[in-house]
Order: C-alpha cells, then structure tokens, then sequence
C-alpha cells in the first residue's frame, strides 16, 4: 500500500508529539507499506515567524531578533534531544545553520524597513525547515531510514503568487521522479507548505498549505490513500463547542467537504481537495493524539442514510451589505459593476442573493472588511447607480450541507420551518443550483440556536441508518 501522511503543527508540536507521529509510521514501514511524509511547522511558529518579520520592519527600536532565535532554538533542540539524542550534534548543526540564515534575514529586514511578499515567504518557510529535520532524526533514531526534502526538491514547482500559490501540472512528472526512488527503502519527510518557481524562488500556498502539498505528493505518485493527522477525530456534524453530542462522520463526499470548508468548518481547504479528487484518491482526516479512531474518509461519493443533511457549520465575524434601488431593474451591468468595485479592493464574498425584483443585491462579507466595501461601492450611489448601500454586522451565518439534499423535495421547507418554530428570523437565504448547501443569514445571537435546532430536527446526533 501506497500512503502519503501529513502531519500538521499541533502533531509535531513538541518531543513527546513527534515520538508519538514516529510510532504512528513505524509499523506501516514495518508492514512494507510505501510511505511519504509531509510535515508542517510546529504549532504556533509561523505565526511567530510572521509577527518577528512584521515587527523587525516596524520597530524603531533594536527588535528582540536574538530572542526570539534563541526561544526556536531552544523548542526545536529539545524536541530533539527528547525523540533523536544519537543525531543531537548532526541535527543541532543543520538547525543552528538555518537559524544564522533566518537572523540575518530579520536583521536585513530591520535595516531595509520593507518587507516584500518574497521575502514574507522566505521567512515563514523556516517553520517546516526546522521541523522536518526533527522528524526525520526521530524516524532513523527508531531505525528507519529517512530522507528530507523542501517543498522544491520534493518536486512541487507553482507559480509566483506569494502567500497563495499553486502548484503546476508539470510538477506531478518531477515529483514522481525525486519520490519514487526513495519509498523503497526509505521513508521520505517533505517540508509542507512551501514550494518554488520555475526560477526556484521560494513560495508559499496560503491556507492549509501542507494539506495541499500532501494532496499534490499523493495524486503525483498515484497514493492508495492521503492521510491528513491532526487533533480532531475527523470532520464532525458540527462544531462540538455548540452540540455535546456533536458526532464525527465517517465518510463524506469531496464536495461535501468543500462546502463545509468554505462556511468555516475545521476540514480540509476545497484547494487542497481539488488534486486527489482528479484523481479519485481517498483522503482519510484522523487525530494523531487517537490514532485508533477510524477518522473521516473524504471520497468521491460517501455512503448515503436516511438523513438527507449531513453537517452544519456556522460562523461569525461577517456583515451583510445590501445594495437596493429601482434603478437596478432591467439595467445590464449591475451586478458586474459591484464585484468589480469589491474585486478591485480584495473584497472576498461569501454569499450572493438576489431578489427577482433586481432591487435588491445582498452580499455577505468579513466584517473586517465591512467598511472597505461599503466605500468601495459609496461610488455607485453617486452615480446613480444604486439608490442605497446598507450595512448590518450584527449577523451570523448558518450553512447546511448534505449531498442527500439534492432532488429531495422539502428540505428548505424542514429547515425555515424550524427557524420559524424556534422564532429566529432569517435574513438572508443563498442556495446553489447543486442543492448540496443552503446557506442562511440570522442575528448574530440568535446563530447557536439556529445550529441547535437543526441538529435536533435532522437528527444528526444519531449513528447513521446506512
């Protein structure tokens, strides 16, 4: 069998973690199973790695750089005198050699006073570059070889869009000759999230980054199955700090799955879905802190039960923006006009619904942008354009998901009637023309009641009838 595990922060977050991920993998190589691993920074450190960057630019003053080198230092060397103490002196070279070059780079960046979207991700790719050499002493301290490789000599070539990259077709070729060799006899520990350009500038792939690099390691070398390990058993029916009794799914479609990550449940980023889905290769979500739960298998088409909706996410943070004016019926243009003006801004929207009036355009955005895009469309009320931009941030928005829903007669029906009975007023309703998601705008209070009587009404609590 042919796996590809990754491995994210939180699993690799100190010694005690990292042994636990070697014990994970030790008796799949025992097996003969072939296995490539990717791995991501430890928990916490890109995060770090961005607020040094940002504050060597801005601190007028001499930034607390050797500290802040000296805390990686120090996290980074007892993970590996916990897990690799034979490798202490080999490995803690490597590492206090990566270091020098980090430091050197703050430092460059106090004196520039610039940090560029290059040089941003340059920076942040340390996290995996001290990461991965751990893991990899880890594994040959237990006796099984090891290789480690970053995101470009892994073979994973994108393109320059700095912060958010994506990787190119040609790479599936190169990663297949760079891995392929070593899975024989070796395990090989990739440095996630990173990759390079063509002209073997450093690169980063925004948003579950090292979920994207292992999907991509997985389709190039035709993997039996992807396995995401994290701290959750798997995707659930929804966030368990609202429902106790919350359950994990046992399968879900791709596409599920990608509506859920879209409305802010903790799954998988849809990019990182979108290679193995190509390709058909099942993605297995699983705790790495309870590694015999059977997790979550994301696949192409998930059992169906008897209930039609499978999750429910909700999320905060969002402000309602609607466009209204009879100036709007009947003109060509409109709509293009606003997601322009909000394109042009980097403005993301995450619902749209229209009336069939075409008076009224209402769109859902982050509140953190709240006030940039009601400037941002402030233009089209002086030309006449539209009669009125309003915004409201005191919303919360629900989205209920099941690849069941679709051609079932009634289901909207089930889930506004709830809300009416439960007395929560619904703002805003989007739904697709794919049926898989129907999406729904309350006041913010009034969002946990909403996903509580859902759950109730669909029963999702309950083992499924399959």
């Amino acid at each position: 069998m042919r796996l590809v595990m990754k491995f994210g922060g939180t699993s690799v977050g100190d010694g005690q973690r990292i042994r636990q991920v070697v014990e994970i993998l030790e008796p799949f190589h025992a097996q003969g199973h072939e296995i490539a691993v990717v791995v991501s920074a430890m928990s916490g450190v890109t995060g770090q790695l961005i607020d040094m960057a940002t504050e060597s630019v801005r601190s007028r003053e001499k930034p607390a750089i050797e500290e802040f080198i000296e805390n990686l230092r120090g996290r980074h060397r007892s993970a590996l005198e916990t897990v690799a103490p034979d490798y202490v002196d080999e490995v803690g070279r490597i590492l206090d050699a990566r270091l020098a070059d980090l430091q050197a780079m703050l430092f460059g960046l106090h004196i520039l006073r610039e940090l560029s979207p290059r040089s941003k991700d340059y920076i942040i790719s340390f996290g995996e570059r001290l990461s991965a050499p751990v893991v990899r002493a880890a594994l040959r301290q237990k006796g099984v070889p090891s290789v480690v490789l970053d995101g470009c000599e892994a073979g994973l070539i994108t393109t320059g869009q700095h912060g958010d990259a994506i990787v190119m077709p040609e790479s599936d070729a190169r990663i297949r000759s760079r891995i392929l060799p070593l899975l024989s006899d070796s395990v090989p520990v990739i440095m996630g999230y990173m990759g390079c350009t063509p002209k073997g500038v450093v690169t980063t792939l925004g948003r579950s980054g090292s979920d994207y690099s292992a999907t991509v390691v997985g389709t190039a070398l035709g993997a039996d199955e992807v396995w995401i390990w994290t701290d959750v058993d798997g995707i659930m029916t929804t966030d368990p700090r609202l429902i106790r009794d919350a359950r994990v799914l046992p399968s879900v479609s791709y596409l599920e799955a990608m509506e859920l990550s879209y409305f802010g449940a903790k799954v998988m980023h849809p990019r990182s879905i979108e290679p193995a889905m190509r390709k058909n290769i099942p993605i297995r979500v699983k705790n790495s802190f309870n590694p015999s739960h059977p997790g979550t298998c994301i696949v192409r088409d998930s059992k169906r039960d008897r209930r039609v909706v499978k999750a429910l996410t909700h999320f905060t943070g969002v402000a309602l923006v609607n466009i209204t004016g009879a100036q709007m019926i009947g003109r060509p243009g409109v709509a293009r006009t606003i997601f322009t003006a909000l394109a042009e801004k980097e403005i993301n929207i995450m619902m749209i619904s229209q009336g069939s009036s075409e008076a009224n355009i209402s769109l859902l955005v982050d509140a953190a942008q709240l006030d940039l895009a009601v400037a941002a469309l402030s233009d089209m009320v002086k030309q006449g354009i539209v009669r009125e931009v309003t915004a409201n941030p005191d919303v919360a928005a629900v989205a209920v998901v099941g690849a069941g829903m679709a051609g079932t007669p009634g289901i909207s029906g089930r889930i506004f009637t709830a809300m009416g009975l439960a007395g929560i007023n619904v703002i805003m309703i989007s739904q697709g023309s794919s049926e898989v998601n129907v999406s729904f705008v309350v006041k913010e209070s009034d969002g946990p009641k909403a996903v509580r009587v859902l759950h109730d009404e669909f029963r999702l609590s309950e083992e499924p009838d399959e």
